[in-house]
């Protein structure tokens, strides 16, 4: 190990592509790739100035890359989706400085994954363990008191948790195909009265003279991709300040492009032209799974939001052959349409004793309760039969 020299970097573009995505397993998200967060970099939704400062951690061999953590200083917990106000304030009550701290996510997307990068040649528990101590030396220098993993990928946790994070349960929904082929095998796994809502919900949408095309590949330009922007943008300014609106407009410009538009399937409610949309949802796809992003409507129209979220990916999914479909945090309404509750974890790191003990003693205590929340809620799904298992 002695021979790895570790850097630091402020943006993504010190390493190149070509390095960075190497290093990635072939089940990565599209939210890990190079090319999605350098357009997060590249169109400003991600810099400094919004309290996202790119600091990657990388260690070399040479000219030889061969790990890398994504990484960022945060000078609040916006676009998280785990929500750490309680840490905060404990830390105040401790006359701690909670902010900055050091975040490793795709920003603004919560989604699964999260892992260091290391290559196929590198013992994956070494690098870890030599990672984290770099971090912790760097966190320690700059008086920074935690560093926080989210979405960590299940099968990286064990490793993290070996070297002295503390994990933190919380849940997400997700629905899995289980075996259905089409939309009626999918309606087959309610019970009876949930089957009439779905069809109800989904016929009061045709009434409204509303068709869905999904529109992705060569079918995505630079002016569908605006016009998505527009609905985002549209659907934030609805929340005023709790509008979660983080992406630029060029952020889409780059979803066009033939390096991110693969990985993107619209969904245009539209009466006529489907490049004419009353109504659009912007879904993440790539080989096995779904990822329901954003959405936004020109018109209130009863149930569209499920079509379009919800009903109409999901039909997509089983036509794609796509096993996962994740539509996103928040909603407790997502569940009686097939999206079971999971338990997902995040992994902290804090540099100073008293908090650091106080926190793992009250996560001893909480993450039983949120597995057995889990199971309650699942217990209560509008299911034919027993919903699937889920193993973190």
């Amino acid at each position: 190990m002695a021979s790895l020299k570790a850097r630091w970097h402020r943006s993504i573009r010190e390493i190149t592509e070509l390095q960075w995505n190497q290093l990635l397993g072939p089940d990565v998200s599209p939210f890990y790739c190079w090319n999605w967060l350098a357009a997060l970099e590249d169109s400003g939704s991600v810099a400094p100035d919004q309290g996202w400062q790119p600091l990657h951690l990388s260690l070399w061999r040479g000219e030889d890359l061969c790990a890398v953590a994504p990484l960022y200083l945060k000078g609040h917990s916006y676009g998280e989706f785990v929500f750490d106000q309680a840490f905060a304030r404990l830390a105040g009550d401790l006359g701690l400085r909670y902010y900055p701290k050091l975040i490793g996510m795709s920003p603004v997307s919560p989604v699964q994954g999260y892992r260091f990068h290391v290559a196929a040649d590198e013992d994956p528990e070494q690098i870890t363990q030599l990672m984290l101590e770099l971090i912790d030396t760097f966190a320690l220098n700059n008086g920074i008191l935690s560093c926080n993993f989210l979405y960590v990928d299940p099968a990286w946790r064990p490793l993290a948790e070996a070297a002295g994070c503390a994990s933190w349960l919380n849940q997400q929904s997700l629905w899995t195909a289980n075996g259905q082929s089409d939309f009626n095998d999918y309606l087959a796994g309610f019970n009876a009265n949930q089957r009439r809502n779905i069809k109800r919900e989904r016929k009061a949408v045709r009434q409204a003279g509303l068709e869905i095309t999904p529109l992705f590949g060569d079918a995505l330009n630079p002016s569908l991709m605006q016009c998505m922007h527009g609905f985002y943008e549209q659907h934030c300014a609805r929340w005023g300040m709790w509008g979660s609106k983080y992406l630029e407009a060029s952020f889409f410009d780059a979803l066009a492009s033939e390096s991110l538009r693969e990985s993107v399937v619209l969904f245009s409610a539209h009466r006529d032209n489907p490049h004419e949309p009353v109504a659009m949802s912007l879904c993440v796809h790539d080989g096995a799974s779904l990822w329901g992003r954003y959405w936004g409507s020109n018109e209130e129209i009863d149930c569209l939001h499920f079509e379009v979220c919800y009903y109409a990916p999901i039909e997509w999914a089983l036509k794609q052959g796509l096993m996962n479909f994740d539509p996103g945090a928040g909603g407790s309404h997502k569940r009686r349409r097939g999206f079971v509750a999971r338990p997902h974890a995040s992994l902290h790191r804090w540099y100073e004793p008293q908090m650091d003990g106080m926190i793992r003693g009250w996560l001893e205590k909480v993450n039983p309760m949120m597995l057995e929340e889990i199971e309650a809620i699942n217990a209560e799904l509008p299911f034919r039969k027993e919903p699937p298992s889920l193993v973190l």
